[in-house]
């Protein structure tokens, strides 16, 4: 459990970090269905991909940690579960939006009660380790 849920840390702030920052770089170009949106979304987005960034490396700060911290791991996983809510919200109305996206919320659904059970894998791993007498 431990490593699973490190490489899910690590693989989470990778992917975070690099689709922040080609949202940041690409713009419109990097929304599905959105490349002529206009300059208001090409702002938003390029915002939006620096705080992604950002919540990438707040995973990567996490997963390299020894232990992995349960609390980062929840708050990060609530986050992302966060967005999930957001996108249905966005579902319910505006109807569907481009196939990509549902896929997206799929993943943003899926993964936040994996990393709930996995958050204190780590921590409770590290207290096993202990002497008694520490």
């Amino acid at each position: 459990m431990v490593r699973t849920l490190r490489v899910l840390a690590w693989s989470m702030g990778l992917a975070c970090t690099a689709i922040g920052l080609f949202h940041l770089v690409a713009g419109n170009a990097a929304i599905p269905g959105a490349e002529d949106a206009g300059p208001t979304v090409d702002s938003l987005g390029r915002f939006f991909g620096a705080v992604f960034a950002g919540y990438g490396v707040a995973w990567l700060w996490a997963a390299r940690q020894d232990p992995v911290p349960a609390r980062a791991v929840r708050w990060l996983a609530a986050v992302f579960l966060l967005g999930a809510v957001g996108r249905l919200l966005s579902l319910a109305v505006n109807g569907w939006p481009h196939w990509f996206q549902v896929a997206l919320t799929v993943i943003e659904l899926l993964l936040p009660p994996v990393l709930f059970l996995l958050a204190d894998a780590d921590e409770r791993s590290s207290r096993e380790r202990l002497p008694a007498d520490a």
